[in-house]
C-alpha cells in the first residue's frame, strides 16, 4: 500500500495556501491524477495501490466524484492566488486508472477542463495495465480527449511476468498497442529490467517485442527492491535472488543501443522518445520542478516551491473531503539547500542537462573531475550545461554526491 508518507507540517484543513506564497503565472501547470485500485498487487510494487479487499469502507464506484470535490476544492484555493492557469499536461496514474469505467474518468477529465481550462495542445496521458484495454475502452479515452496512453507491458517473456506477478500475456499488449493507435492515441510502452531469472537474452527479446510494437515512447526501469513488498521477503527468506547491479547495467547498455538503432532519442535517464513531440511533458515538468497538483490518494503536489500530501487510503481521503475538508495532511516548504539537492537530482537527469550557473562554486569545479572519468559531456560542461554520458546515466547517483556533498 506504498511507503509511509513523509513527515512535514500539518497541513491547513481548508487547504489555504500560504499568504506570502506567490505564484509565478508563466510556470506551467499540470494536474496529476491518482487512482490507487489494482485487481492484483505485484510483488515488486510499492505504489500507494489497493486490491478490493483492502479498500476497508472506500466505494470504488464513488471515487469519481470523490475525486471532483478535491478539484474544486483546488480551484478555489488557487483562485485565491490569481486567475487559473489552464492544465498544460494531465496525467492518470496508478494503481490501475483503466479498472475504472472510461465514463468515470472522463468525468474527472471534464472536471479539470471545468475548472482551470486545457491549454492548447494539452498532454491527457492514461496509464493503462493490458488486461483492461479494449476497443470500446480507448474509443470513449479518445472521444473524451485523453492524447496518450502509457501500457504497462514490463516484459515479452512469459516467465519473467510471472516473476513480476504481471497477469497479462505479450498477446495482451499487443492488442492494447493496436487499439490505442486505430483511434489515433499517441502509445509509450513500459518496461522493466532485472527481474528475478531475467538474463540478457530475456531482456533483448522484450526489447525486440518493444519496439516491434511501433510506440512512440518507450520507458525502461531497473527493478528496485522496496522493503515491505512481497519481493522483498521473498529475496530476505533466500527464496528469489537480488537483482544483480552489473547485469542490470548490461541491460541498460542493451536498450540505449538498441533503442538508439530504431532511432529513439533518451531524454532522461530511463525514457526514450521518436522525437521531442513524442516525450512525456508531464514527466518533465516534474523534472523541471514546474507545478502541479496531484488529486486523490497519497497524491502530492508542488506549486511556487510549496509541498503538500494527501490522506493515503481512500477512506480516509473520502471522508476529509466529505466533510468538507481538505484532504492535504502535510506540507513543507525546502530550504535553500533542500532546494538545490533536489534541482541537481533532477535536472542531471534529463538530457537538456543542469545548468551549471546556479550551482556553489566547490560544486562547478567537481565538474572537471567528473568529465575527466567520463561522467559527463565535456562539450556541453563547456557551454554551461551538465548532461550525462551513457556511463554517468548508469552512475547518476554518483554525479549527484560529487556535487552536491
Amino acid at each position: 500500500m506504498g511507503a509511509a508518507l513523509p513527515l512535514g507540517d500539518p497541513a491547513p484543513a481548508d487547504g489555504a495556501l500560504p499568504d506570502d506564497l506567490s505564484i509565478d503565472q508563466t510556470t506551467d501547470f499540470g494536474a496529476y491524477l491518482h487512482v490507487p485500485f489494482c485487481r492484483v498487487r505485484c510483488g515488486y510494487c510499492d505504489f500507494n495501490t489497493y486490491t478490493a479487499t483492502e479498500l476497508r469502507g472506500a466505494r470504488q464506484d464513488q471515487y469519481a466524484d470523490t475525486l471532483l470535490r478535491e478539484i474544486d476544492l483546488a480551484a478555489g484555493v488557487l483562485s485565491a492566488k490569481g486567475p487559473p492557469r489552464p492544465a498544460s499536461t494531465v496525467f492518470f496514474g496508478g494503481g490501475t486508472p483503466t479498472l475504472l469505467p472510461a465514463g468515470d474518468l472522463a468525468r474527472m477529465l471534464g472536471g479539470v477542463r471545468d475548472a482551470f481550462g486545457l491549454a492548447d495542445g494539452c498532454e491527457v496521458t492514461v496509464e493503462a495495465n493490458p488486461d483492461t484495454v479494449t476497443d470500446d475502452v480507448v474509443a470513449h479515452l479518445a472521444e473524451a480527449g485523453v492524447t496518450r496512453v502509457s501500457i504497462g507491458m514490463q516484459s515479452a517473456v512469459p516467465r519473467v511476468l510471472a516473476a513480476l506477478d504481471r497477469t497479462h500475456t505479450p498477446e495482451n499488449v499487443a492488442r492494447a498497442v493496436a487499439a490505442a493507435k486505430a483511434q489515433g492515441l499517441e502509445v509509450s510502452v513500459d518496461l522493466i529490467y532485472g527481474a528475478p531469472g531475467e538474463s540478457l537474452d530475456d531482456w533483448r527479446a522484450s526489447l525486440d517485442a518493444a519496439l516491434a510494437l511501433d510506440p512512440g515512447h518507450i520507458s525502461a526501469y531497473a527493478l528496485i527492491i522496496e522493503e515491505g513488498t512481497k519481493l522483498h521477503r521473498q529475496i530476505s527468506r533466500g527464496e528469489v535472488a537480488a537483482p544483480d547491479d552489473d547485469l542490470q547495467a548490461d541491460m541498460y547498455e542493451l536498450a540505449d543501443e538498441a533503442l538508439a538503432g530504431a532511432g529513439f532519442d533518451w531524454y532522461e535517464v530511463s525514457n526514450w522518445s521518436r522525437g521531442a513531440s513524442r516525450r512525456s511533458r508531464h514527466n518533465l515538468a516534474y523534472w523541471r520542478g514546474q507545478d502541479w497538483w496531484g488529486f486523490g490518494p497519497g497524491a502530492h503536489s508542488h506549486v511556487a516551491g510549496l509541498r503538500w500530501w494527501n490522506a493515503k487510503h481512500p477512506a480516509a481521503y473520502a471522508q476529509r473531503l466529505g466533510a468538507g475538508e481538505s484532504p492535504a495532511v502535510g506540507t513543507e516548504r525546502p530550504d535553500e539547500q533542500a532546494q538545490l539537492l533536489e534541482r541537481v537530482l533532477l535536472h542531471s537527469r534529463i538530457r537538456e542537462g543542469l545548468d551549471l550557473a546556479g550551482l556553489p562554486a566547490d560544486a562547478r569545479l567537481a565538474v572537471a573531475g567528473l568529465v575527466a572519468d567520463g561522467l559527463v559531456e565535456g562539450a556541453a560542461a563547456v557551454r554551461g550545461r551538465l548532461v550525462l554520458t551513457l556511463r554517468g546515466r548508469l552512475l547518476a547517483d554518483a554525479v549527484v554526491r560529487a556535487l552536491t556533498e
